[in-house]
């Protein structure tokens, strides 16, 4: 084969991998990103339904600004009823934040170790969660467990468990992902462990101590421990791409996806959480050196963002009610959400 042959060869294959590429280009992502940033947040919502989104709800807290409340699109599709700011919805994994407060408490009462282990707390777990006499209970606060994720067990979203002991045999037995406290691996079964937790040392129902200590003390009325303590109605629907009927009545079987809240509720929280208004003496200290101050939050029908940006001093929660967990709507969710942020940058130097 001579030189010039090489070459072309070369040339044709690149070619042909540039044109392949293209194909895969996710060109919604571009579309977004190479429209020109709106002079205001609703007119960034506004445009956000025409990205394939249902619904969505955000609320900014500006220091020393009234809250602002958006919303776009469809709270419930199927009648018509346009989106709430002010509706509840499936915060998902943000619950995690008030889990690790609820820890840092128990920590701070004297209730609760983190150093001592996951035999120690449930000794019937021995022989059937690998390590369980390494992990501590820091390590599950930080996902450093190694336990394998309940949620990426076969048909989790598609055959649920009936309930939280259900979803825990669903990794009983299985080899640890890694060895204890070596790497750091999300886990959605840590907090399933986290709140079984709370619930064997409070003897009361998780939800119960964490509003007694957490939103009461705030003064929030509009966070719930599932569905089953609110009008249905006031939840917002949430839909899966291709899937036409509201899917919000799912139930999952665990406490890891029953909490709802409204965006304000949530922004009050994270506010709090980040001036350390939600602590006493020295449970903030205890806090941050086990866990993070935002959080997202993914599942079925619900994707949300609640993250305080400290160089404008502003808490921004945002709300979408569609997913598509082998498509694109989250890198859209996350990409209208960067560009609200950018816009109450951009408002913050003008």
């Amino acid at each position: 084969m001579t030189k010039k042959q090489r070459i072309l060869i070369t040339r044709i294959v690149l070619l042909v991998g540039t044109a392949i590429s293209m194909f895969f280009v996710p060109w919604i992502l571009v579309r977004i990103l190479i429209t020109p940033l709106p002079d205001t947040v609703q007119e960034q919502v506004d445009k956000s339904i025409k990205y394939g989104l249902d619904g969505i709800i955000v609320y900014v807290d500006e220091a020393g600004r009234e809250p602002g409340f958006y919303a776009a699109g469809w709270k419930n599709r199927e009648n018509k009823i346009p989106a709430d700011p002010h509706s509840l919805f499936k915060i998902a994994s943000i619950s995690k934040l008030y889990d690790a407060v609820a820890i840092t408490k128990l920590v701070h009462q004297g209730r609760l170790s983190l150093d001592k282990t996951l035999a120690d707390y449930f000794p019937e777990l021995v022989g059937r969660i690998q390590y369980a006499d390494e992990i501590t209970l820091r390590m599950l606060v930080q996902h450093r467990s190694g336990i394998p994720n309940l949620t990426d067990t076969p048909n989790f979203w598609i055959d649920p468990p009936a309930s939280s002991k259900e979803a825990l045999e669903r990794v009983l037995d299985l080899p640890a992902d890694f060895i204890p406290g070596k790497k750091h691996r999300y886990s959605n079964t840590n907090y399933l462990l986290i709140s079984l937790l709370i619930e064997k040392v409070t003897g009361d129902d998780k939800f119960q101590y964490i509003k007694d200590e957490i939103l009461d003390p705030l003064g929030l009325k509009n966070t719930f421990g599932s569905m089953n303590d609110e009008n249905i109605d006031d939840v917002m629907s949430g839909y899966y791409v291709g899937v036409e009927e509201d899917i919000k009545a799912g139930d999952y079987g665990t406490k890891l996806t029953s909490m709802i809240a409204t965006a304000e509720d949530v922004g009050i929280f994270l506010r709090a959480l980040n001036d350390g208004s939600v602590f006493e003496d020295d449970e903030q200290e205890i806090y941050s050196s086990i866990y993070v101050y935002e959080h997202t939050g993914l599942m079925p029908g619900y994707q949300s963002i609640a993250r305080y940006h400290k160089d404008i001093d502003a808490v921004v929660v945002m709300f979408v009610n569609t997913t598509d967990f082998e498509g694109y709507t989250w890198n859209i969710g996350t990409t209208v959400y960067n560009r609200v942020v950018r816009i109450l940058r951009r408002q913050e130097r003008s």
